[in-house]
């Protein structure tokens, strides 16, 4: 039941963002009430609070353009990002060598 519930606020409040009206519990009801979809009395009103302060609209629109998403130009600004990333991994290297051969120079071994 809960899972036709969330999909039925869900689907009501996308009618909402898409009508440019504010997305309230009263609002979700209504919607609800209109398309005879019974759900909990608390689903309309978690709905409108979830999405309290947030452009809905600019969600869905920006789908896939989050951490990790591929870029939608193509690899081309991933090489360039990549080769910053390549220089200071080379630059850790030669730091990392350069502590090690720092504990050769003390004079004793681990096994000495």
């Amino acid at each position: 039941m809960s899972t036709k519930a969330e999909l039925a606020c869900v689907y009501a409040s996308l009618i909402l963002v898409d009508d440019d009206v504010a997305v309230t519990g009263e609002k979700i009801n209504t919607i609800l009430k209109a398309a005879n979809v019974e759900v909990e009395p608390y689903w309309p009103g978690l709905f409108a609070k979830a999405l309290e302060g947030i452009n809905v609209k600019d969600l869905i629109t920006n789908i896939g353009s989050g951490v990790g998403a591929a870029p939608a130009g193509g690899a081309a600004p991933a090489a360039d990002s990549a080769a910053p990333a390549a220089e200071s991994k080379k630059e850790e290297k030669k730091k990392e060598e350069e502590s090690d051969q720092s504990d050769d120079d003390m004079g004793f071994g681990l096994f000495d």
